[in-house]
């Protein structure tokens, strides 16, 4: 008989059997699952949505308030801090016009001691380095050859000086024997002219007598001029000669001296312009050019210009009592050839030089700084000229430049921190203010890299 559940099956193994699945079960479970499937990926859309706008309005909070602390409006009240700045008063001021250049000193008088006459240098009578006179005696020659010249110069001397007083004597005779007509005329003539000949022997040997006399003169050696003498050239002993090309010493004059430089033919008028009205300033300096040697004048320039260099030398005096300039030392020497009446001066540390050329920060009345392109001139000692691009009176930002841009703030460093009006580091509350400085630099610094590394 037929089995009325036609979803059994009879087992294979026993008498039991069991349920079958129908189609509509298997699609009813498929249903179920696509079901389910659906509502997590839209749950997970849902949630996840709200998550990240969530955290997005979390970030522009942050960011927000970040802004709002910077401006000084937050609840932190935080903001970044401006530069700490040193500043100056633009001045107006009559400033001198120079010229500079290098120059060798020399000195005025040079004069090689030299030996008039051959012999053994016998003596020396100077120290080196010593300041002698004119005249004084330097060292001493052999004398004995010259004092034998001299003394034999003076018996021919007296020899023919006797012969010509006999001589005489005889045509004074002679000529009154003539007179009576007792010898003959020529006789007489004859005696005249022996007298003439002695007469001319006699004046020569005189010459020769101070010849003699000059020479040994000459076996001491003297100072030419007043100066210093300089190391000695010949020892005791040598034999000196007038051909020596270094004699036995030096003596050069110190004291006035001058000192010679090279000017470029394109200054020459405006130097000879200046020297026309009156005595031009000259200040040597050493060769750093920052500490004054002498103070002097122009002298005179040279009549030839050098083709090979196209300049002109010229020459500046100095007393030089002290002996500060020395002979052949290098010096800088600044000529003034003029003065600029009421020129616009800046400390030389306000000057700051850029792709578009030299430029000063002024200080605006909103302690704001403001760049200003400006035309240098003729830089004197630690000041500047400004030929355009200031007025006179502004403020300029001569310390901590570095850290601030046209248009920054900036704080001053005599009114900032506890408004001592101390510059930092001059007491305990400008160390304290220098610290407070620092740590604004520092933090302002920070605020930048970062700015620069966000993205």
């Amino acid at each position: 008989m037929s089995d009325p559940n036609p979803s059994s099956v009879p087992s294979t193994t026993g008498g039991s059997r069991l349920p079958r699945k129908s189609p509509n079960s298997r699609r009813n479970a498929f249903v179920v699952i696509a079901i389910l499937v659906l509502v997590g990926v839209a749950a997970w859309w849902f949630f996840g949505r709200s998550s990240g706008d969530a955290q997005g309005q979390g970030r522009q909070g942050a960011a927000a308030g970040s802004r709002s602390g910077q401006r000084g409006g937050g609840s932190s009240g935080r903001r970044r801090p401006s530069a700490t700045v040193g500043t100056a008063k633009v001045e107006k001021t009559d400033v001198p016009l120079t010229i500079s250049a290098i120059g060798t000193v020399q000195p005025t008088v040079t004069a090689t001691v030299r030996s008039q006459i051959s012999g053994v240098l016998k003596a020396i009578y100077f120290k080196e380095g010593q300041l002698v006179s004119k005249g004084q005696a330097l060292a001493q020659v052999d004398s004995g050859p010259t004092s034998q010249a001299v003394a034999q110069a003076q018996g021919t001397l007296a020899r023919d000086a006797a012969q010509l007083a006999v001589a005489r004597m005889d045509l004074k005779r002679y000529q009154t024997l003539l007179a009576q007509d007792s010898i003959a005329k020529q006789q007489v003539d004859t005696q005249a002219a022996l007298v003439k000949q002695l007469e001319g022997s006699v004046q020569a040997d005189k010459a020769a007598a101070g010849t003699a006399q000059i020479n040994l003169g000459y076996t001491t050696l003297r100072a030419p001029v007043s100066g210093r003498v300089g190391l000695r050239q010949a020892d005791i002993g040598n034999y000196v000669s007038p051909g020596d090309a270094n004699g036995v010493a030096i003596v050069t004059v110190e004291s006035p001296i001058d000192v010679e430089f090279s000017l470029p033919q394109a200054q020459i008028g405006q130097v000879r312009e200046a020297s026309r009205k009156g005595t031009l300033p000259a200040v040597a300096l050493d060769q750093s050019g920052k500490n004054a040697l002498a103070q002097g004048s122009f002298l005179t320039l040279n009549n030839v210009i050098d083709s090979t260099t196209g300049t002109l030398k010229a020459k500046a005096r100095f007393e030089n009592q002290d002996g500060a300039l020395f002979p052949s030392q290098f010096v800088n020497i600044r000529l003034q050839v003029g003065t600029a009446d009421q020129a616009i001066v800046v400390p030389v540390s306000a000057v700051r030089y850029g792709p578009n050329g030299s430029f000063v920060f002024t200080l605006q009345p909103d302690q704001t700084a403001k760049l200003v392109n400006v035309t240098v001139g003729a830089t004197v000692g630690d000041k500047v000229v400004i030929a355009k691009g200031l007025n006179g009176g502004e403020t300029v930002i001569t310390e901590g430049a570095d850290r601030i841009d046209d248009g920054s703030k900036v704080t001053l460093a005599e009114t900032s921190g506890d408004g001592a009006g101390a510059m930092p580091g001059a007491n305990g509350n400008g160390q304290q203010h220098h610290r407070r400085n620092g740590a604004q630099a520092d933090a302002q610094g920070s605020g930048r890299r970062q700015a620069t590394t966000s993205p």
